[in-house]
């Protein structure tokens, strides 16, 4: 028996590349990196990061969290309808072809796909879509405890993707403040791939896929899919740096997936739970996307051109600045003994003692530091500082 579970598994994992959408996943993370780079050579004629780093981005980042919730899932029997995963499926395709991330939230997406099913079963239809059979299902007796325990496990995950790599990948944008001056705003767009195992009950997809592994326990039929749950996140951030935003909107995330969670679990004991846990947790995510929408208004901008020096932007990968220490929203106050609040004055004062630069550096706190580096002559006008102009 043991053997044949692990043997259909592994199979459901080599059927995983069959998936449509993860191949639209893969495009939409490549256009992503391509629409990233070419903004920021609009405005600072450079890029930060690669074009590929989205793309690594998205496969990487959620794969060990992908096992610890399929191995939750496995363990405690979390079995999903395939008329579920079908209107995840859909819903998924929509919010990546127009680029609407807020949809692939886990908490709005299963709650979204979840109350497909329910109408489908008010409505007591049954049809077939691209050689499934979807058919209604009583929801109170399975999906509506399954659903909020998955949404509040993925939830969670993407609170911690949030918290741990939303900053990472913020983009530089300038934007006109209403005086006139240059501001930056930090984007975040990013997705993030979940290919989690699940265990779909009966023989429903056989119909599709009659060579689709299966295997009984009891009088009971599963099949195994690992299917590529996708996760999207877009976010703006002007009045405060992504380093201080993202790490705490990740916690209010997965503090609400946890409440999702637990009231979930609970539903087993009172199913309407299950619905209320959904409907809740799916307002919770819109609110706390719309309250750190509403803080980033353009009335006032962390990064902005300081009459104290020069303002930093963006700090390169491998640089120069970042071995330096220096990073986005520090004000260079002096390099080498001169006082700068230009680009064209800072790289001047670069060449006064390239070979052992001293910087003066107000922090986030307004406190003056002190750094210093090598920098090669020829690395004078590539020390790999975005600047403020």
């Amino acid at each position: 028996m043991n053997e044949t579970i692990i043997i259909e598994i592994l199979k459901g994992i080599g059927r995983f590349f069959i998936n449509p959408l993860f191949y639209i996943a893969l495009i939409s993370a490549v256009f992503l990196g391509y629409r990233r780079v070419k903004r920021e050579r609009r405005f600072f004629h450079i890029r930060i990061l690669d074009g590929w780093s989205e793309l690594k981005n998205m496969l990487l980042m959620g794969f060990v969290l992908s096992l610890i919730i399929s191995l939750f899932s496995v363990v405690i029997g979390l079995t999903i309808s395939l008329e579920l995963l079908v209107a995840v499926f859909l819903i998924s395709f929509i919010g990546l072809i127009v680029f609407m991330y807020h949809l692939l939230s886990p908490i709005i997406l299963m709650t979204l796909a979840f109350f497909v099913i329910v109408w489908m079963d008010w409505q007591n239809w049954s049809y077939s879509i691209w050689g499934f059979d979807l058919a209604a299902r009583n929801v109170v007796d399975g999906l509506v405890i399954t659903v909020p325990v998955l949404a509040g496990l993925l939830l969670m995950a993407e609170g911690i993707l949030i918290r741990r790599n939303g900053a990472k990948f913020a983009s530089p944008i300038v934007e006109t403040t209403k005086r006139g001056l240059n501001g930056i705003g930090y984007y975040s767009k990013q997705l993030w791939l979940l290919p989690l195992v699940t265990i779909i009950p009966g023989d429903g997809i056989q119909s599709f896929a009659p060579y689709w592994p299966q295997f009984t326990i009891g009088a009971e039929q599963f099949s195994i899919i690992v299917f590529p749950f996708v996760i999207g996140f877009q976010q703006m951030v002007r009045q405060k740096l992504p380093i201080y935003v993202y790490p705490k909107m990740g916690e209010s995330i997965i503090l609400t997936g946890e409440l999702v969670l637990i009231v979930g679990l609970l539903a087993y004991f009172m199913p309407v739970l299950g619905a209320a846990a959904l409907v809740l947790g799916a307002i919770s995510r819109t609110v706390i996307g719309i309250y750190y929408s509403h803080l980033e208004d353009r009335n006032s901008y962390a990064v902005i051109r300081s009459d104290k020096g020069v303002m930093i932007a963006g700090v390169l990968p491998n640089s120069p600045a970042q071995k330096m220490g220096l990073v986005a929203g520090e004000i260079i106050k002096r390099v080498n003994g001169q006082h700068v609040l230009t680009e064209d004055e800072l790289y001047k004062a670069l060449q006064i003692n390239a070979a052992h630069c001293r910087l003066e550096v107000l922090d986030h706190s307004g406190e003056l530091r002190l750094t210093q580096h090598v920098v090669h002559r020829e690395d004078n006008h590539t020390i790999g500082l975005l600047i403020v102009k």
